[in-house]
């Protein structure tokens, strides 16, 4: 398999150096962090899709005047899923399978734009947008996918993962990306193991938003950004278990693990600039 680290989103919030703390102005920002996965039997995958075509050609519809304000999203054409696929060189309708850490229109604004694509999601997360109320009507917008996807729902039941007691094997697709269910962002929220051949990689969606959280040798989110993330949880109990047994995960397997969130953009630029290929085939 070959990975490509993708942003489909770089967003640019009020207050960067409250936000982001002291990094470089360059690292000032949040990214979008996607997945392209080239499978040798299954064509392509997308690991989350960040924001669509319509969502760039109708922000204020699709994503929401107080999340454009407060979120500041570039909405580039040229930096959607679609059009870091075309980038690349492959063609769209190549994309096969999308599968979703969760619905929150930072992740699923690209589902519009592969309508043929699978679409991978926890069964807790879909029935979650269908109750749009308070904090929920703001994260999920169901004009995102109002084209009808052809959802392949998840439970949590499956087979251990480095102490994780719950994973789904996703039908279609080879047995090296898996489902992790990551609870407490969101209720079905869940983070994308890939098996490379050569390690581990752990898309871990919103389960934190800073590599601090989960890596001690990192210095801790800021305030703000650690405030905003409660501001958007679930179930902060979950989310902060979660946290704690990714920590652990990641002491004890240095070499075996290597993960990284939707929107830290120091860890995507130290992501980006590899091409992680494995001896599996897909």
């Amino acid at each position: 398999m070959k990975i490509h680290h993708l942003d489909c989103g770089t967003m640019h919030p009020a207050l960067p150096r409250l936000i982001h703390g002291s990094v470089p102005p360059e690292q000032r920002h949040m990214v979008c962090h996607c997945l392209l996965i080239e499978t040798q039997d299954h064509g392509l995958v997308l690991v989350d899709s960040g924001y669509g075509t319509q969502d760039v050609a109708a922000p204020r519809e699709r994503l929401g005047r107080l999340f454009l304000s407060g979120l500041r999203p570039g909405l580039d054409p040229e930096a959607t899923a679609i059009g870091r696929v075309r980038a690349l060189g492959h063609d769209p309708a190549d994309v096969r399978h999308i599968v979703l850490t969760h619905l929150d229109l930072d992740h699923a604004g690209g589902l519009s734009d592969f309508p043929q694509a699978r679409v991978h999601v926890m069964a807790a997360e879909l029935e979650a947008t269908r109750h749009l109320r308070g904090r929920r009507a703001l994260r999920y917008r169901p004009a995102q996918w109002a084209h009808g996807p052809d959802w392949c729902l998840h439970g949590e039941l499956g087979e251990p993962w480095f102490g994780f007691e719950a994973v789904r094997a996703l039908p279609g697709l080879p047995p090296e990306i898996l489902m992790v269910p990551l609870a407490g962002h969101s209720p079905g929220h869940a983070g994308v193991a890939i098996d490379t051949g050569q390690g581990w990689l752990l898309h871990g969606g919103d389960a934190w938003f800073h590599r601090g959280a989960v890596d001690s040798n990192a210095p801790r989110p800021t305030f703000a950004l650690a405030l905003f993330e409660r501001f958007m949880q679930w179930r902060g109990d979950l989310r902060a278990q979660n946290q704690v047994r990714l920590q652990r995960v990641g002491r004890k397997n240095p070499n075996d693990i290597k993960m990284f969130c939707a929107h830290d953009a120091v860890e995507f630029q130290r992501f980006q600039k590899r091409l992680t290929i494995g001896s599996l085939s897909g």
